[in-house]
């Protein structure tokens, strides 16, 4: 067999399996034989859906225990897939209304709106770096006036919440274009006051794993902007640029928000929902378990799997694995990290989960692994410590 990376069998103190089987055994004994497993997986970004990888992950369990009791959950923590995940657990009507992706040319994307009007919305379905051509990604030129359609759409549809998932998105303007779109549907004639004044009573949530402020060395040009296509000349252009901006928007409103956690989120959008519409921001991972009310749901489970493309220290970061193994440990289930790659394992391992497993062969190549039909093999073929 091909050596994975970062696999793993053994918990700190004594081998996984053994813990199984003792569970086993003990639930045997009080006449419930079948194992009840909890699949929680994230994206695997570029290859695989939440659902897919869950899938993916069944398979491979039902492979090794056919009387496994197994429960799927699509999840996101408001990156990639964030719609899916947050419709299925709140029942919303999906809609597809006119837009523009993130160079502006015309395009569908969908958002979706619960029966009590929460519209619950994915930055990436329109200002999204998927939609865009690898050639064709240039930050400077980016614009997220495509997301700021859909929040018109959904303001004009009455809904008086939403939800907006902040990650996965092509922009670095800092929301400039969310707002100009918003001027230009409410007000083409009149000042963004008008705009507020629209939103006294609407509830903006916004759905994010990163903490990043509007700029500096840790705000969202230097750190996020070289995945989106810029060198490094853009990426100090573009921060100039939101630091421009802010101190703008401060200076005309007496208030600053660039600095708060979670401003540097889809490239400034973040700040922009915060700065001008008083957006609130909530951990993606923890809101989504939240709505799937999923500590009730995981208090008699055997074991929780959990993954994502690739894990590393960053993970412990707020991202969905680490949230789910945090909410898992409250009730003593171990959890099982089945990603893509491992990095950091031991960093990964002290912080409690009780296997870290990277199904990946050392020997293949990324652009391979990343093949959806791959992944999937590579996840159902993988040895889980079951």
């Amino acid at each position: 067999m091909a050596k994975r990376s970062g696999e793993a069998i053994t918990t700190g103190l004594f081998p996984l399996q053994k813990y199984h089987k003792k569970r086993r055994f003990q639930r045997r004994k009080n006449q419930c034989s079948a194992m009840k497993y909890i699949v929680a997986m994230d994206s695997f970004k570029g290859s695989l859906s939440s659902e897919e990888a869950g899938n993916a992950v069944a398979g491979n369990i039902r492979m090794r225990d056919n009387e496994a009791d197994i429960q799927i959950f699509s999840m996101s923590d408001g990156g990639d897939g964030m719609l899916e995940a947050f419709c299925k657990a709140t029942r919303a009507k999906r809609l597809s209304v006119p837009t523009r992706d993130a160079l502006m040319r015309r395009i569908e994307a969908q958002y979706g709106i619960t029966s009590d009007g929460t519209a619950i919305i994915e930055t990436a379905q329109a200002s999204g770096l998927m939609r865009i051509e690898p050639e064709q990604r240039n930050p400077m030129r980016a614009t997220s006036y495509g997301t700021g359609l859909l929040v018109a759409d959904a303001l004009h549809r009455g809904c008086h919440k939403m939800i907006i998932g902040l990650g996965g998105s092509a922009t670095s303007d800092a929301g400039i274009g969310m707002l100009r779109a918003l001027i230009e549907t409410f007000a083409p004639e009149g000042n963004f006051k008008d705009i507020q004044a629209r939103f006294d009573r609407c509830e903006i949530i916004l759905a994010s794993d990163v903490t990043n402020p509007l700029y500096g060395q840790n705000g969202a040009a230097h750190v996020f902007a070289a995945q989106k296509g810029a060198t490094p000349t853009m990426i100090e252009a573009l921060d100039a640029r939101a630091k421009q901006f802010a101190e703008h928007a401060a200076k005309s409103m007496g208030i600053d928000k660039s600095m708060q956690p979670g401003a540097g989120a889809a490239g400034g959008l973040g700040y922009a929902f915060m700065q001008f519409l008083n957006g609130k921001m909530q951990s993606g991972a923890e809101l989504l378990l939240k709505l799937l009310d999923f500590d009730n749901i995981i208090a008699n489970a055997d074991l929780i799997i959990t993954g994502e493309g690739k894990s590393d220290s960053q993970t412990l970061m707020g991202k969905l694995p680490a949230i789910i193994m945090q909410h898992a440990c409250r009730y003593h289930i171990p959890t099982l990290l089945i990603s893509g790659q491992i990095e950091d394992h031991e960093r990964l391992m002290a912080a409690g989960f009780r296997a870290a497993c990277g199904v990946t062969p050392a020997d293949m190549p990324l652009h391979k692994a990343m093949m959806r039909d791959q992944t999937i093999a590579n996840i159902r073929e993988f040895p889980l410590p079951l």
